[in-house]
């Protein structure tokens, strides 16, 4: 590094950045690493894993962020727990549970953007996923809620390391009728379809709760546990609606709050159900947020039959810039917290992670070695969970297929275009700026070109949708 806040490009910190020699495997120094003695020993039972994923929360949306908001049990996972600063996820959910899953950019799959309609794409089975690295670690593997990374029972999830499945394939739903909005089924349980009555959010709660209980003292498990809400359609009952109803006047913002205090309380209630069985202790809890909020949404032809929306207010970004769909802060920053009781001290952690850093960060705390065909490109985040400084540098990129961008320090270059010979480039220092309001790009003409450099050669790795 330069100056504060400045960065000193030389030849072997930009060839590093720029991903310089990835020929099948990580690049160098992306491999996970073990973590220290003090933070995980050998002879430690491995815990258990509940990763908690908010669909379309955004980053003022949560209670400890300052939202009007009520989400009394993420505010105390907050609390007790680790609150990352700067977590970074995709600006969409397929490629955020893509990136979870896979430990890398989901660009390098082709996935860019939302899974939709009847789409034939899917997550590629061959690599290997962290549900398939904990399962081989002698781990129970679960997914539950949304999936989104394959519409087809033949793409479910049990096709990519999960011992069950259960919810639904798409990445949206009537929360009663559990059906898509062109009208296809979705609701299932390892892959078969089924009809169940109750609120999408209960039901996903229901089945965590029950696994928990059902669990065992000689096995551990991970829970991937995927809200349906705050993604619209919102349908919630008075019990949730009527504590909005003086402080929240705009009814499309009241009936999101309401979903969120819903997801909250079945929150709640599978960390009670970890409690009851005296597991607590021995269990790390994650909630993140998929991607950030979105502003608003009107029906399209057909969907629902039009029986729900318009939206005119949805999630809150505050104080970042843009929405879900955006590479800006606004659509990449999101709430994230990890809680595990006497193992993770409270503490704020300012050190840019993404999603892609699960696959190495939970590899590590459970001492499982990562598959060299998962060319995983995170890195291992427990050494700032614990307070441990990181490497200054390290190199966050995103495609959605519109945009591109790179974070490389505390610099990051957003570019319009799906190519980067082709269209603008926006320079920002994101430590001094978080916002995004001071385009340095002329100003820095060398390093806004250096950042261009790195920007291609990620761009190069990539897989082009066909």
């Amino acid at each position: 590094m330069g100056k504060k806040g400045e960065l000193s490009l030389n030849r072997r910190s930009f060839f590093k950045a720029a991903g310089l020699g990835l020929t099948g495997a990580a690049a160098e120094g992306l491999a996970p690493r073990l973590l220290a003695a003090e933070q995980a020993s050998e002879s430690a039972q491995r815990p258990n894993i509940v990763l908690l994923i908010a669909d379309d929360t955004g980053w003022r949306d949560v209670g400890y962020n300052g939202s009007e908001i009520k989400t009394p049990n993420i505010d105390r996972m907050a609390r007790e727990g680790v609150v990352m600063e700067q977590f970074y996820a995709c600006p969409t959910c397929s490629p955020t549970r893509a990136s979870i899953l896979t430990g890398r950019p989901p660009s390098r799959y082709g996935i860019l953007a939302p899974i939709a309609g009847r789409s034939k794409l899917s997550l590629p089975k061959e690599y290997g996923t962290l549900a398939s690295l904990l399962r081989d670690a002698g781990y129970r593997t679960a997914q539950i809620g949304k999936w989104h990374l394959g519409l087809r029972p033949e793409v479910g999830p049990r096709m990519y390391g999960f011992d069950s499945s259960y919810g639904y394939l798409h990445g949206q739903i009537d929360q009663f009728t559990h059906i898509y909005k062109n009208g296809d089924r979705s609701w299932h349980r390892n892959e078969e379809f089924i009809d169940e009555e109750g609120h999408a959010t209960d039901l996903i709660a229901n089945e965590a709760v029950k696994l928990i209980r059902e669990s065992t003292a000689s096995q551990p498990f991970f829970l991937y546990t995927a809200f349906s809400v705050p993604h619209y359609p919102l349908q919630e009952n008075d019990r949730w609606i009527k504590p909005y109803e003086k402080s929240i006047a705009n009814e499309s913002r009241r009936l999101y709050a309401a979903s969120m205090t819903h997801m909250d309380n079945a929150i709640g209630r599978v960390l009670a159900a970890l409690e009851g069985k005296n597991l607590a202790s021995n269990t790390l809890v994650i909630f993140i947020s998929d991607n950030g909020g979105q502003q608003d949404w009107e029906a399209g032809s057909g969907e629902y039959n039009l029986r729900h929306g318009p939206y005119d207010v949805l999630g809150d970004n505050r104080p970042f810039r843009n929405w879900k769909g955006s590479v800006y802060e606004g659509g990449v920053r999101v709430p994230a917290v990890f809680y595990w009781t006497d193992t993770l001290k409270a503490r704020k952690v300012s050190f840019p992670a993404h999603v892609m850093d699960f696959v190495p960060t939970l590899a590590a705390i459970v001492r499982a070695e990562v598959p060299p065909e998962m060319q995983v490109e995170g890195i291992d985040i427990g050494p700032a969970l614990h307070g441990k400084n990181m490497p200054d540098e390290r190199t966050i990129y995103w495609n959605t297929g519109r945009q591109l961008a790179v974070r490389y320090g505390d610099w990051k270059l957003i570019h319009h275009g799906n190519a980067v010979s082709q269209g603008k480039s926006e320079l920002y220092n994101i430590a001094r700026d978080p916002y995004e309001k001071n385009d340095l790009a002329d100003e820095k003409i060398t390093l806004t070109a250096q950042m261009r450099e790195i920007l291609a050669r990620h761009r190069a790795l990539d897989q082009i949708p066909k």
